[in-house]
């Protein structure tokens, strides 16, 4: 389905941004395939949306294409040799719950990732030790001309909540590895990283997850508690007390207040501590 003028505010985490210009659903590779080829000639800005568990768009909205991956694109299949097939719109949770069924194991880390297995990839998902880097085995993507090519382990460099994945490929399934386990271990292990997550993370609030990522040997949410950050507010725009990282909307913010608060903090932590804060989530749109 395409849409004109859709309100951003519905798909993502926080409720905020405008309206994009385009906004796309395919139902196949086949839609998205001939979508491609009808508008990316006509229109180059375009941003590929997953769950919106770390997308903060504009006041503004975005002034190109968003495509948000169909139905069609969330599954999950068995293969062998331990291996599991996704659809890059299924839920990090779904997958881990599918590899616990199926006794696979290395996969339990997935259950408390807020996001999608596209988005899982581009950042390199991870959480308590654990990233997708080390269960990935291949993906599928397609190019904005709609040709389909398939990328090995050994093509995509993955770093510290990142790859060097060509961001101008739209990510479609992949192929993870995990290891033979055994089911009620797997299950102990990811109940117990589910209550970790639990005790120290604010859930059933506006919020998009950790805002920035922690610099090298240190924790972004010591800094902005250390730097008396803690209590810093812009319109309905504050902090969480439970965890200093997760920024929220207090339910009138705009994002306009988001962005200054997280801009705010950045200058403070920089200016007392000399440590540059680099955002994980993503600022989509025009100023």
């Amino acid at each position: 389905m395409i849409y004109k003028n859709e309100k951003l505010s519905k798909y993502n985490w926080f409720n905020l941004g405008g309206a994009a210009k385009i906004f796309f659903k395919p139902n196949s590779e086949l839609d998205l395939g001939d979508f491609l080829k009808k508008y990316s000639e006509k229109e180059k800005n375009i941003y590929i949306l997953g769950a919106g568990s770390n997308t903060l768009f504009r006041d503004s909205g975005f002034d190109g294409i968003i495509i948000k991956l169909g139905k069609d694109f969330s599954y999950t299949k068995l293969l062998n040799d331990n291996k599991i097939e996704v659809g890059a719109a299924t839920l990090d949770k779904k997958v881990s719950d599918f590899a616990l069924q199926n006794s696979i194991s290395g996969f339990e880390f997935l259950s408390c990732i807020p996001g999608s297995v596209g988005g899982a990839i581009t950042m390199n998902s991870g959480c308590y030790g654990e990233d997708v880097s080390k269960i990935f085995f291949s993906l599928k993507a397609m190019n904005q001309n709609g040709e389909v090519k398939i990328f090995d382990k050994n093509q995509i460099k993955f770093f510290y909540r990142g790859s060097d994945f060509d961001k101008n490929l739209i990510i479609l399934s992949v192929i993870f590895q995990g290891g033979f386990g055994n089911k009620s271990e797997i299950e102990n292990k990811q109940v117990k990283l589910i209550n970790q997550k639990k005790e120290t993370q604010p859930s059933k609030i506006r919020t998009c997850g950790s805002t920035f990522k922690n610099p090298e040997s240190k924790k972004a949410w010591k800094l902005i508690k250390s730097t008396n950050c803690s209590n810093f507010v812009i319109g309905g725009a504050s902090i969480s007390s439970k965890h200093n990282n997760f920024f929220l909307n207090n339910g009138n913010a705009t994002s306009s207040d988001i962005e200054t608060l997280i801009e705010k903090v950045k200058k403070e932590v920089f200016l007392k501590t000399g440590t540059k804060l680099e955002l994980e989530i993503k600022i989509v749109g025009g100023k």
